[in-house]
């Protein structure tokens, strides 16, 4: 008896992950730089995308020198032909203007909520600065160029990514903002967000946003808050169940908590879910013209049993704020072990804009991996066209006689 193999049914070797990223470079080093690997042969690179989300991410109300001193742009040093990648690995190279690592002073006074401390506890010295120096969240301009490449793949199968600020500080959009058609008109929403001063979707939260940064300034002090990031047109059946860490919603959780300075991860309700009884928490399902199931709401924020279920992802992230003061917090001196004052280093008064942009990066690059994995493909046609395919059989799915296949 010979058993014949769909183009689209995965096997466990299927399921390991398909994108590689990693990345290397300092604060104030030369330059920051990423490995990509895993993107198919055949995409048409538009560069002008990826240094627009790199622009974005030095953006927002309340950013320091730093964003004055860099004009972040991406050269690509491996992987492409021809502005079209070949299939082997990417490198993109993100150069710092502001190269002085060699010529910092030496801090010894901790600063709290930084990876100063912590630091010294795991390599046994006093040498902050090399800790600090990639720590430093510069190192997340890597992560912006790499979802930037992620997110033109994404694109190409129709999957649009799009992140906003919920909240900064005490102020926050009206609950319901912005609603079940946030994609519906995308391109206006777009320019709402990027035309504002904290890459936020109302003009009068924005105004209170700004009033609150300027304020805190003013006071020495420093602000977090609350950025969400919704993904559309997600192939449904992303993701496993299997295993624990190939379950997305773990994968985005984990994504997303590695941006620095974050604390806190939601996905759909989050923990507004623990409070409200089962009817007011699942998605009930109906039929659609379609052939799609459908959901009047989306409070699984479009995962469920670790895997996309046809509605848009929506995944929150918390920021606390930058742990640079120039109202110092007690610390200190680790050669004498006396009390004194925190160091401070150039710093933000609030960077939760820049966030989102790091957030948008972070679910471009799981979900990519996830979509890659689960169509396969080496070029970009066959990506697309397994794709296609796959969403054709998930609507037939429904209405289908179980045992037709059997």
């Amino acid at each position: 008896m010979s058993c014949t193999i769909s183009p689209f049914q995965e096997t466990k070797t299927d399921m390991l992950s398909r994108l590689s990223y990693r990345s290397a470079g300092e604060s104030h080093g030369a330059a920051v730089t990423v490995i990509l690997e895993g993107v198919p042969r055949g995409l048409e690179l538009d560069m002008d995308q990826i240094d627009a989300e790199l622009r974005r991410r030095q953006g927002g109300a309340g950013r320091g020198g730093r964003q004055r001193i860099e004009s972040d742009v991406v050269h690509i040093t491996g992987g492409v032909r021809k502005g079209v990648t070949i299939g082997s690995p990417l490198c993109l190279v993100v150069e710092n203007r502001d190269f002085k690592i060699d010529k910092l002073p030496e801090p010894l006074r901790p600063r709290p909520g930084h990876a100063d401390l912590s630091g010294c506890f795991r390599y046994l010295d006093h040498d902050i600065r090399s800790t600090l120096e990639r720590a430093s969240a510069r190192e997340t301009a890597g992560r912006v160029a790499a979802g930037g490449v992620v997110r033109q793949v994404l694109r190409a199968v129709g999957c649009e990514i799009f992140g906003f600020v919920r909240s900064l500080g005490s102020v926050a959009l009206p609950q319901k903002h912005p609603g079940s058609g946030l994609f519906s008109n995308l391109a206006d929403r777009r320019e709402i967000r990027d035309a504002s001063h904290l890459y936020t979707l109302c003009e009068d939260t924005d105004a209170k946003m700004l009033a609150l940064v300027r304020e805190t300034a003013k006071a020495g002090d420093t602000l977090g808050g609350l950025v969400e990031v919704h993904a559309a047109e997600v192939l449904p059946g992303v993701g496993s169940c299997l295993q624990w860490d190939e379950r997305l919603d773990t994968r985005l959780a984990a994504a997303i908590m590695s941006i620095p300075a974050f604390k806190g991860v939601e996905i759909g309700m989050g923990m507004a879910a623990a409070k409200q009884t089962g009817s007011k928490v699942h998605d009930e399902i109906e039929p659609s013209p379609t052939g799609l199931p459908r959901r009047r709401t989306n409070r699984a924020g479009g995962l469920e049993g670790g895997m996309t279920n046809g509605q848009p992802l929506v995944v929150r992230g918390a920021m606390k704020p930058i742990s640079t003061l120039k109202k110092r917090l007690r610390s200190i001196n680790m050669s004498t072990g006396e009390a004194e004052d925190a160091g401070y280093e150039r710093s933000d008064v609030c960077a939760v804009s820049a966030a989102s942009v790091v957030a948008e990066a972070m679910v471009a690059v799981v979900l990519g991996d996830a979509v890659l994995t689960r169509v396969g493909g080496e070029t970009m046609g066959e990506f697309v066209e397994r794709h296609a395919g796959l969403v054709e059989q998930v609507r037939r799915l429904v209405g289908s006689d179980p045992s037709a296949g059997s």
